[in-house]
């Protein structure tokens, strides 16, 4: 197995004194962000863990794939700022760079490009294992379930440790995606399942497979098509958010990659993750219109008020969201084009828009506008149902998981993940017979 060389570079050491000792842990420090404290050794030395709930200030692994500066508002793609790959490249082309970590020359793309194509069909007897589920099942249910089912019909591409069998996996997974997801959708709303078209693009195909109908033929809308594309781009990768560290925690395991990818899948779909899309388009179907906007940001203000403006801060970002100016472009281009221009979400979008950029009650709080407020717009627009939105999320995520598994499995420091904890149960005692209880 290829083993990564670590790119960390020494700083010194930090000193912690503890009930009167001193220890002395090494410091490091990476290209971007601040400098880590390395703990390792810390239990083993001085008895003690340390003690961060949902790691916020601890640094998992080392990785070299995304950039984030939440402060700066930085959203770095193997160096590359997003708002360039969001003008000017492609979903197929970014996949290549995160799998790669460099953009491709024409002839890498165009093998690249092939062997994704070649892929896009799943196994027939698929079809048979959706309809074991219910028609009104949620599709991120559907795509939990299939994902992780691949691993019964590819078995030659589940040994961890060939690095060819890792890269079919990889493929394999970029490629049906769209069409498992495209076949959660048809088979929700009683459609027939529509095959993979090799002579169009990645995003193109997956528009076709949705909304197509053997009835009549189906043509592509270029803006449509550019507007997803971009959509896929900003959502392709996100640091260590919480379903890529379950795909990490899980391959750590040595499970094999469609388990893994499967249990990002399950993650994403709660609702403070992949689901908050969604949730922001409620948000301004519940405001409906700009007039009863006023009442609305009176209500968020009020603490003791249980309504919350969704689509506003990021648990990372504390200056604006990267991906929203360019989820806002294509937000326009596409609500133009399908004649959605005048509708009234919109236009509470926008006013909200102003208003959190100008009030200090916001501005204080820095709660600006993230990605989800704009792309729940767009969706909807596109025609995909709200239950579709948080699987589309993992249709683009699924590079990203896929980066950063293979990244970990090549990582000399990787080790089985297991977290420690602060016991505060009962302390020991001995057990009780039932007839003396």
């Amino acid at each position: 197995m290829t083993m990564k060389q670590s790119k960390l570079k020494s700083t010194g050491k930090a000193t912690l004194i503890y009930e009167n000792k001193s220890f002395e842990l090494p410091t490091f420090v990476g290209s971007e962000g601040p400098a880590v404290v390395d703990i390792r050794k810390l239990y083993g030395d001085a008895d003690i863990f340390t003690y961060d709930p949902g790691f916020t200030s601890t640094a998992s692994c080392e990785s070299d794939i995304t950039f984030i500066d939440g402060e700066k508002g930085i959203l770095l793609y193997r160096g590359y700022p997003i708002d360039q790959l969001a003008e000017h490249s492609t979903f197929l082309e970014v996949c290549y760079l995160l799998l790669h970590g460099e953009l491709p020359n024409k002839e890498q793309f165009a093998k690249f490009d092939h062997s994704i194509t070649m892929h896009t069909m799943v196994h027939e007897q698929l079809a048979s294992f959706f309809r074991g589920f219910r028609r009104d099942a949620h599709p991120m249910a559907v795509m939990c379930g299939v994902v992780g089912a691949l691993s019964a019909f590819y078995h030659d591409s589940t040994d961890i440790n060939d690095p060819r069998q890792r890269e079919v996996a990889s493929h394999r997974l970029i490629a049906k995606m769209p069409t498992i997801a495209a076949m959660a959708y048809k088979y929700t709303v009683g459609q027939p399942f529509v095959y993979p078209l090799n002579s169009l693009g990645y995003t193109e195909n997956f528009l076709r497979m949705t909304f197509a109908v053997p009835a009549e033929e189906y043509k592509v809308n270029p803006i449509l098509a550019k507007a997803l594309d971009t959509i896929f781009i900003l959502h392709a990768d996100h640091e260590q958010n919480a379903s890529t560290s379950t795909v990490r925690l899980s391959g750590s395991s040595g499970a094999n990659p469609f388990a893994c990818i499967a249990a990002g899948i399950a993650c994403l779909w709660g609702p403070a993750h992949g689901g908050a899309n969604e949730a922001a388009l409620k948000m301004l179907e519940q405001i409906g219109s700009v007039d009863k906007i006023p009442e609305f940001i009176k209500r968020a203000k009020d603490p003791n008020d249980d309504f919350r403006l969704m689509g506003f801060g990021h648990r990372v970002y504390k200056n604006y969201d990267p991906r929203a100016k360019a989820m806002q472009v294509q937000a326009h281009a596409v609500l133009e084009e399908t004649g959605h221009q005048n509708d009234p979400l919109l236009k509470v979008a926008m006013e909200l828009e102003r208003i959190a950029l100008q009030d200090e009650y916001f501005v204080s709080k820095k709660l600006y506008p993230n990605i989800d407020f704009y792309s729940g717009i767009t969706l909807r627009a596109l025609g995909f149902p709200t239950s579709m939105f948080t699987a589309l999320f993992a249709l683009a995520r699924t590079v990203g998981w896929i980066a950063q598994w293979g990244e970990m499995i090549e990582d000399p420091a990787q080790k089985i993940g297991r977290p420690r904890q602060i016991y505060t149960g009962a302390q020991r005692r001995d057990y009780v017979p039932l007839g003396k209880r």
